[in-house]
């Protein structure tokens, strides 16, 4: 069962001259522990929305703060923490079954997220307290 200790910030491959400013490729599966089927972003966040709200059955992903700031809340069921993503290079692995809400955007922040899996609406976990359920008994999720 995934926790809280399973999530970390990895940090990316940063080029940078001083005429062209910068860049950072990201390879499946060489960077990330798992090939990306999906990148998608989120942008034009308004501020005090959030986001997320929900864990994922298989789905892995990477969350980068592609411009701007925000941070990402993770409770794995028994432990709560939060990251602030504000450079490019640094990506929050989040495995399976670990509930996300990404919070406090900055004014232009984008968030890119990369994932293990196409979307896939049955994968999502939308409520706390079924989440919460599967975590302390392991009780499958159909």
């Amino acid at each position: 069962m995934t926790t809280i200790n399973d999530c970390k910030i990895i940090e990316l491959s940063k080029i940078t001259t001083s005429t062209q400013g910068s860049l950072t490729p990201i390879y499946s599966g060489e960077h990330i522990p798992f090939d990306i089927a999906r990148v998608y972003y989120l942008y034009d966040v308004p501020g005090g929305a959030v986001r997320g709200g929900h864990a994922h059955k298989e789905l892995q992903q990477l969350i980068v703060a592609a411009m701007g700031a925000f941070s990402v809340v993770l409770d794995d069921g028994y432990t709560k923490k939060t990251f602030v993503l504000n450079r490019a290079y640094l990506g929050l692995y989040v495995p399976q079954f670990i509930w996300r809400e990404l919070v406090d955007f900055s004014s232009g922040g984008i968030c890119l997220v990369l994932a293990s899996h196409p979307y896939n609406e049955n994968d999502y976990i939308r409520d706390y307290e079924q989440f919460l359920r599967y975590k302390h008994r392991g009780n499958s999720i159909s």
